[in-house]
């Protein structure tokens, strides 16, 4: 991933991230990325084609297990969520995004607050701001629609809350079926697993927007990153613009590959916690997000974790004498510290003993 700069961002004003301040006949020094070119990027060809699965394919279990162990993220058909429930969550953010830049900051993030309108937590590490703008929601989506629409948010919360719940649904089948393939049996993840069922499960939704830029190759919409989650489910619109960091091999150079957006898939992330989780057999994705010349991209990131306070360590049964527990356990409220503190090197500071490739 790009290298930090050495001054990173403070107290930026949140005007700065407004649809009208994009509308630049060329990119302004603000939002100049250098080291975007850091790896070739490939089109999703042959070797480079991110694994696409079906849910319902009987032979589900062997499938995430070679895509978690080959590529740390894969897409999803079969999983369910309607179509129409896309079609009407799509349409309130473009709603949202469409706001004036006052009523928008009337739901700006408090300190200290995940929730509302705001840079994403990984701004404040770079110099330079990103072609997007983000709205987070943990928890009821209410408080911060009542600001944004006082007369009118019933709709936005009804559609949040129903993508929130069906999501936690099929985040919480996809964890257990990606702890299958790891090897484990159902006895073991009834005993190892933090989530016991979706209603256990910790989550927050992302909302993304990434307008038209004029000089797409000398910006970037969301810097390379990994996410601090067990798993992240990613849908976006028919834009393309999410990439990830695949590892030199046999066919290749380390590279950008482009996820393409598929209609009506989900992109499945690996994340630190699942990185933590199966002592490293399966690893967290370095991904960023590209911006397009002419075209609004939006993106819904959905993020499942564990219950705030229930440490999260190597499950004994992938440990042994060949390789002990890499990690010690930790909380994904206290990692989510540490990530603020340290971004890339969290998981570092975590460590307890050295990786055996």
């Amino acid at each position: 991933m790009p290298s930090l700069p050495e001054k990173p961002l403070s107290n930026v004003p949140l005007q700065l991230h407004q649809p009208k301040n994009f509308q630049f006949d060329s990119v302004p020094e603000s939002h100049a990325w250098r080291d975007l070119h850091d790896h070739p990027t490939v089109d999703p060809i042959g070797p480079d084609t991110v694994p696409l699965i079906d849910l319902t394919d009987p032979k589900l279990t062997a499938k995430i297990s070679k895509a978690c162990e080959e590529w740390d993220v894969f897409q999803i058909t079969g999983h369910g969520v309607q179509p129409d429930l896309l079609t009407r969550l799509e349409a309130q953010i473009h709603r949202l995004f469409a706001l004036s830049a006052d009523r928008k900051l009337k739901a700006a993030k408090s300190p200290g607050d995940v929730s509302g309108y705001g840079l994403v937590p990984i701004s404040s590490f770079f110099s330079k701001l990103m072609w997007s703008e983000g709205f987070t929601i943990s928890g009821s989506p209410l408080h911060h629609a009542q600001k944004l629409w006082p007369d009118d948010y019933s709709s936005f919360c009804d559609v949040v809350e129903e993508f929130d719940n069906v999501m936690r649904q099929l985040g919480n089948k996809l964890l257990h079926k990606i702890l299958l393939s790891l090897g484990l049996s159902k006895e073991d993840i009834i005993r190892a697993c933090p989530v016991r069922d979706w209603h256990d499960m910790s989550a927050a939704v992302q909302l993304n927007s990434y307008p038209p830029c004029p000089d797409p190759d000398r910006t970037i919409g969301l810097a390379a990153h990994t996410d601090s989650s067990f798993l992240t489910l990613l849908y976006q619109n028919s834009v393309s613009g999410l990439q990830i960091l695949r590892s030199k091999d046999h066919t290749g150079p380390m590279r950008w590959v482009t996820v393409p957006p598929v209609p009506n898939t989900f992109t499945v992330n690996i994340g630190d916690l699942m990185h933590v989780l199966s002592n490293v057999r399966f690893r967290s994705v370095m991904h960023r997000a590209m911006v397009n010349p002419a075209k609004h991209r939006i993106s819904v990131g959905f993020f499942c974790g564990p219950p705030m306070d229930v440490k999260v360590g190597p499950i004994n049964k992938l440990t042994g004498p060949e390789r002990g527990p890499v990690y010690r356990p930790v909380t994904w409220q206290e990692y989510q510290r540490l990530r603020r503190k340290l971004f890339d090197k969290a998981l570092e500071a975590i460590k307890i003993g050295e990786e055996i490739a």
